[in-house]
């Protein structure tokens, strides 16, 4: 226990969307907390809040040990969650050899609980059409892209940790959309592009969409009620990509996209998007092929378990679209 009979908590990734909304209900419920934060990224999340900040990068051994000594429990959220990046190696660097050499400090630290983050694309996609759920394998070697692997492999070595006896419960986020999205993630670029006026074709898929707070009370449930070793998928409705952007744009007041492109010919001008983005522009691409084969398989799931088990919060996409829409405005993102 920390200082004053407090859990003592570590939290990796606390400055970025979904870490600093976990960070915050941590410190409301009187958590003393640890945040690692990686040098270089930056901190309007947890500027100003009660909590230690330990500075360290997390492919490194000795920053680990540091970061998970004297430590109870551990919320692990630090990734890479780009689908593309200039260099692709960071994103295995920092979400696989990151967590393995965090799970190695947390087991010579005797941690008694750690809470892992993953991601509902390191499921499969049921060949019979059924909504996949946390039984369902790996089986998106076609579709993925490197945030996907990385993450698959990432959650390979915290199953791996179980076998150990590592006291580690795995959560699946689904596409979380909200508040506080400074980056903006993959998920939030989509409605910023939307705001913008940029998105204006459409292809059939589907995505499950969650609210952002959802999640992290997802983490927090987890952590209290979770079983060592099991997933949970944290997410709430299945909705087809043209409904999902209708609905954003209507809240929003803007156009929605008009035409719809063969899921064939959205991939070609993916792979023209990558390739201007490796050859010549160096930003992030329009969208890239990966994305799209992924978003066109209908990533639907059945978040069954984490609701009855677990009791996660299900606020109405609607309301997830509004908040995040205004607080994108007010940001100045669009």
């Amino acid at each position: 226990m920390g200082k004053g009979g407090f859990v003592k908590t570590l939290v990796t990734g606390a400055s970025g969307f979904i870490g600093s909304h976990v960070l915050k209900r941590l410190l409301a419920r009187g958590r003393e907390v640890r945040v690692l934060q990686e040098p270089g990224f930056r901190r309007d999340h947890i500027a100003g809040l009660d909590c230690e900040v330990l500075e360290g990068d997390i492919r490194d051994p000795e920053a680990m040990r540091r970061a998970c000594a004297g430590v109870d429990r551990i919320f692990h959220l630090a990734a890479m969650y780009q689908t593309w990046l200039p260099d692709r190696r960071l994103i295995y660097e920092i979400n696989v050899e990151g967590t393995k050499r965090l799970l190695e400090a947390a087991e010579v630290a005797g941690v008694e609980r750690i809470v892992h983050t993953s991601t509902i694309a390191t499921l499969g996609k049921p060949e019979d059409g059924s909504l996949a759920n946390e039984e369902t394998p790996f089986n998106l070697w076609k579709v993925g892209n490197d945030y996907v692997f990385s993450k698959y492999q990432a959650e390979v070595e915290a199953l791996e940790g179980v076998k150990r006896g590592l006291p580690i419960v795995i959560v699946n986020p689904a596409f979380p959309f909200g508040e506080g999205d400074i980056r903006p993630t993959p998920t939030g670029r989509i409605l910023q592009m939307l705001l913008k006026g940029e998105i204006p074709y459409y292809y059939d898929g589907g995505i499950n969409v969650v609210d952002v707070e959802d999640v992290a009370e997802g983490h927090i449930l987890a952590e209290e009620k979770g079983g060592i070793g099991e997933k949970y998928i944290l997410g709430n409705e299945n909705i087809e990509i043209v409904d999902f952007l209708r609905m954003a744009a209507e809240i929003a007041g803007v156009s929605p996209p008009k035409w719809k492109m063969p899921r064939s010919v959205a991939i070609a001008l993916g792979r023209l998007s990558e390739f201007l983005a490796d050859h010549l522009t160096h930003r992030h691409p329009y969208g890239t092929a990966a994305e799209i084969k992924l978003t066109s398989q209908r990533m639907y799931f059945d978040c069954t378990k984490a609701r009855t088990q677990l009791g996660l919060p299900q606020t109405p996409i609607r309301q997830t679209l509004e908040k995040a829409i205004r607080w994108f405005r007010e940001h100045g993102y669009a």
